[in-house]
């Protein structure tokens, strides 16, 4: 990719043409911004380049990260306009944490592992912001997505020790709960099925934890695999001049089976 035709560094350029578009005479809509108008792009942003990373697409992912950096600029520069602080003073104590937060790297502590690091930064980022081991689950952000909120949980109290022995421990958990769920399927409690089935869902993402399977990516593969299959079976349904609503369940089983039995099948 070829560096743009400027001999301006990029930062410095970049940071001068927002400021202009959010400036007098600037862009309306770019003035018309808000921190609240501005977060739902960038949660879109963020998953646009969550795709563009599994592209493999350079170029892609490259943009990408320009979008999310926008956001970021964006907001900096909002809050520059507020006197509150700017986009050098965001990258200056980020630059001082990273320091801080890796006195192995940029000081004298010895580590022998990820995990003894992982556990250095908990340290670390709890003495800094003044909280104690009961608030060990503090400061997760309320918005995260539910299965992925339920990894964060599982890995902190982990790391100070709460975790299983051994991985048939956490398969006799899931095997436990999935027995309360069908006591439950039997009875009349919705309330009482879905606390049942919230305790199933926490205990598979506790085994995808322990074995080392992000819960969230697995869930996305899977989610992926069946809709090309049964885009595959809408496919073959609309081959015989038909739509899916017209065919009985046992013929789209059918054509479901002869679709995963495909060589080439996802």
């Amino acid at each position: 990719m070829s560096d743009p035709d400027t001999s301006e560094p990029a930062v410095p350029r970049l940071l001068e043409v927002i400021a202009r578009l959010r400036g007098e005479g600037g862009c309306p809509w770019d003035r018309e911004q808000t921190l609240v108008t501005l977060k739902r792009y960038l949660i879109e942003e963020s998953y646009e380049l969550l795709d563009a990373i599994e592209s493999g697409d350079p170029a892609r992912h490259c943009e990408e990260l320009g979008d999310v950096l926008l956001q970021v600029v964006l907001q900096a520069q909002i809050r520059k306009e507020e006197g509150a602080f700017s986009f050098q003073d965001v990258a200056a104590a980020l630059t001082d944490k990273l320091i801080r937060r890796h006195p192995h790297v940029f000081g004298d502590v010895k580590v022998s592992s990820s995990a003894e690091v992982l556990r250095n930064w908990d340290q670390i980022k709890s003495a800094e912001k003044k909280v104690d081991e009961a608030a060990l689950l503090g400061g997760l952000p309320r918005h995260l997505p539910a299965l992925q909120k339920a990894e964060r949980v599982q890995s902190r109290v982990a790391r100070v020790g709460f975790d299983w022995e051994k991985v048939q421990d956490v398969v006799t958990k899931v095997e436990e709960e999935l027995r309360e769920v069908k006591d439950e399927l039997a009875g009349t409690d919705r309330a009482r099925l879905a606390e049942e089935l919230g305790d199933l869902l926490f205990s598979v993402v506790n085994l995808c934890r322990f074995v080392a399977i992000h819960p969230e990516d697995a869930l996305a593969k899977t989610t992926a695999k069946f809709s090309a299959r049964f885009g595959e079976v809408e496919r073959r349904v609309r081959q015989q001049g038909r739509q899916l609503k017209d065919c009985s369940l046992a013929e789209l089983d059918a054509l479901w089976e002869q679709t995963k039995r495909r060589p080439d099948a996802p």
